[in-house]
């Protein structure tokens, strides 16, 4: 919260109508040209939609290209130009930053260039700000995975993001619990304005659960749900791009402490039924037992899946997952204990004023 808090808007005013054209949409880009046409696409066809921002942040492909092609057929985009990457800023906090200055509309769509929108996508946040008197809106999108460490991590992760940050607890004004998906993330202008914006955690790593929390913390509203039907995003495209985009986030998501790390390793590995196999080469009934419960313990997991929609069939990626995840936590946690993390070709410091080169 910042010091201009007694010019925030009034807590719990109803929200800016729904109108044609409330929403500007603002769309960081480096390097983004296999998938930035899809989502202006996606993004064109809502007639909530009054603008789409694109912030080509320093892209050394044809993403820049890709956009000025599509100008004259989708009459309210502009390309926006994020320049050099000022001292203390993260690129893509630095982006949404430049785009949010030249926006012009009540409410403002943040959302990644590898993201898909339904039809109904604006209209749907709109409605459910104006529904829970929200100021932030935020949905988890629905994830599109193809090769097998996709199907594997992603799915993973994201049950264990639900235990830490339940949609219950986030959308409960009386709790503290805060957090939203930078993959889409719409909220009022105002309110963007009166908290500082992305100025105030230029170097976060974890732009969008900054922002909740700043909403939150200032007593507005805040929503987040699950985005199934209203936006997809395929979120990696290698195994490499996969690892480093998750040795970016996983150690601060999280709890961003030694101890917290531990407890995740501690209560995602199958202990017991590991040691009894082990114990099993010995004692052949150990075996049996320890390939039962890592059996229950699987099926357990197949049934997270379902309730959080995703494929059954991926229990059989229960074993990969695992082993996927530690060691991904595990590097998440060098490289922040270390001070600095990688990502796009660029290198930022961590754990101290950060700053990229």
């Amino acid at each position: 919260m910042t010091n201009d808090a007694h010019r925030l808007p009034p807590i719990g005013a109803a929200a800016p109508a729904a109108a044609s054209g409330s929403v500007t949409a603002i769309v960081p880009a480096r390097n983004e040209e296999a998938v930035i046409a899809a989502c202006i696409a996606s993004l064109a066809s809502q007639p909530e939609i009054g603008e789409i921002l694109v912030v080509d942040d320093q892209s050394t492909d044809g993403t820049a290209s890709v956009v000025k092609n599509l100008m004259g057929r989708v009459p309210n985009l502009r390309p926006l130009e994020a320049g050099g990457l000022p001292d203390g800023w993260v690129g893509k906090n630095h982006a949404l930053w430049v785009g949010v200055q030249q926006a012009k509309c009540a409410w403002l769509l943040f959302t990644d260039a590898d993201a898909e929108h339904e039809r109904n996508s604006a209209s749907r946040a709109l409605q459910i700000a104006q529904e829970h008197k929200a100021a932030l809106v935020s949905f988890s999108p629905e994830q599109i995975t193809e090769t097998w460490y996709e199907k594997a991590l992603i799915p993973y992760i994201y049950l264990r993001l639900a235990k830490r940050f339940s949609y219950e607890k986030v959308n409960d004004p009386n709790s503290p619990a805060a957090a939203a998906n930078g993959q889409f993330l719409m909220m009022r202008r105002d309110v963007y304005d009166a908290i500082g914006g992305h100025s105030t955690f230029a170097g976060e790593v974890l732009e969008d659960v900054a922002l909740a929390m700043r909403v939150k913390a200032a007593g507005h509203r805040i929503w987040f749900g699950s985005g199934k039907g209203i936006v997809c995003v395929r979120m990696y495209r290698s195994f490499q791009a996969m690892w480093q985009g998750w040795k970016k986030n996983l150690y601060r998501l999280m709890g961003g402490t030694p101890w917290a790390v531990f407890r995740e390793m501690e209560s995602s590995l199958p202990w017991i039924p590991l040691l009894l196999m082990v114990a099993g080469m010995k004692y052949p009934f150990l075996l049996f037992l320890g390939v039962l419960l890592l059996i229950a313990r699987q099926t357990s997991y197949g049934l997270d899946l379902a309730r959080n929609h995703f494929p059954f069939s991926f229990i059989f990626y229960y074993v990969p997952a695992v082993a996927l995840y530690v060691a991904v936590l595990w590097a998440s946690y060098r490289g922040h204990v270390k001070g600095r993390i990688q990502w796009k070709g660029r290198e930022y410091s961590v754990g101290a004023p950060q700053s990229a080169r």
